[in-house]
């Protein structure tokens, strides 16, 4: 059984690792879950990961449980199928497709998730940039994968729904170090019903595309109202390049105007347009794991604290990763990749 350290890395560490375990067939002991934060243990969007995957892979799990410290999983075989899960809470719907995400390669029928929770809350990929950012770049690799959005859940309530559609996939290699013109820029902005009469969704949007106007064509444009159980909203605007792509976001929050919202989320494209990294730098410590899957190069920003986490993780794992820095990018190597 394979140790790993817990303490660093949150929740990524534990999900991350519940990925490789299923991938490489090793059973794993995570020890002092979350360790370094405040509220250390599983929280209630991990142990909907750790179930949820136990069911797809029919593993045997112990310390599953609400503030549990220590997790082992003796994973099995991976099935398709369909699977439901609720977090009970706000917790990341996202961030529980990610679990799942890299298991692609092993599924002999397509895998239906249905997932309630959050799909628009704080520290987690929100809906449409999972839907418009990240699965693009990793369908032009051959994943095969779908959202289909339900109800929007917002903080605190929760009360969101997803479905992630997964199919049998064969991953390319992801060689991707130069990132190249921009083609276009899309914008999707979202808010609850509640916020419907201060028109807060076209109000983001308008504000974004009125920030970009004098420096690029938007191809789309979309507001939507949504029903969900709190008010909430966010913004996505994503840019794609020849060979890259980069998704920005930013949520409302109380007595912050619309226009705010709208522009905070261009002021952070225009951050990752200044450097060279081929995608942003959220969406670089995303790819870390389908890139030791598939194997490839990829340009990213810069090495943040997550993506030296998920490196240290991948290597535990037995993944060579090479880290080149350059003058404006680093370039994360995997020449032997998990999955041949």
């Amino acid at each position: 059984m394979l140790d790993i350290d817990g303490t660093a890395g949150g929740g990524q560490i534990v999900r991350s690792a519940l990925s490789l375990s299923i991938l490489t067939d090793t059973p794993i002991r995570i020890e002092d879950v979350r360790g370094n934060r405040p509220n250390p243990g599983l929280k209630h969007q991990h142990c909907s990961a750790v179930e949820l995957v136990a069911d797809v892979c029919d593993a045997d799990v112990t310390g599953a449980e609400l503030g549990s410290t220590t997790l082992t999983i003796d994973p099995g075989a991976v099935s398709g199928g369909r699977y439901e899960a609720s977090i009970g809470t706000a917790g990341s719907i996202t961030l529980v497709f990610d679990t799942l995400l890299p298991l692609a390669p092993l599924l002999d029928e397509s895998l239906s998730v249905t997932v309630g929770g959050g799909t628009d809350v704080k520290w987690s990929p929100p809906l449409d940039y999972y839907r418009r950012a990240k699965l693009p770049f990793l369908r032009q690799h051959g994943l095969q994968a779908a959202v289909e959005p339900g109800t929007r859940g917002f903080y605190p309530a929760g009360g969101g729904e997803a479905t992630l559609r997964l199919g049998p996939s064969r991953l390319g290699p992801i060689r991707s170090t130069e990132r190249g013109e921009r083609r276009d820029i899309r914008i999707y902005s979202v808010a609850s019903e509640h916020l419907d009469d201060s028109d807060v969704a076209p109000r983001q949007a308008t504000a974004a595309a009125d920030e970009l106007s004098e420096h690029a064509s938007i191809v789309e444009r979309v507001s939507t109202v949504a029903s969900a159980e709190s008010p909430g909203s966010a913004v996505v605007v994503v840019g794609s390049y020849e060979d890259g792509r980069a998704g920005v976001s930013a949520l409302g929050e109380r007595g912050t105007p619309a226009e705010e919202v709208g522009t905070a989320a261009v002021t952070r494209l225009r951050e990752f347009e200044r450097g060279g990294g081929v995608v942003d730098e959220h969406l670089a410590d995303q790819l870390l794991l389908p890139l030791a899957v598939a194997g490839g190069e990829l340009a990213i920003p810069a090495v943040t604290d997550h993506v030296e986490s998920s490196v240290e993780l991948l290597e535990t794992f037995g993944v060579d990763v090479l880290l080149e820095q350059g003058d404006e990018t680093v370039t994360v190597n995997v020449s032997d990749p998990i999955v041949d």
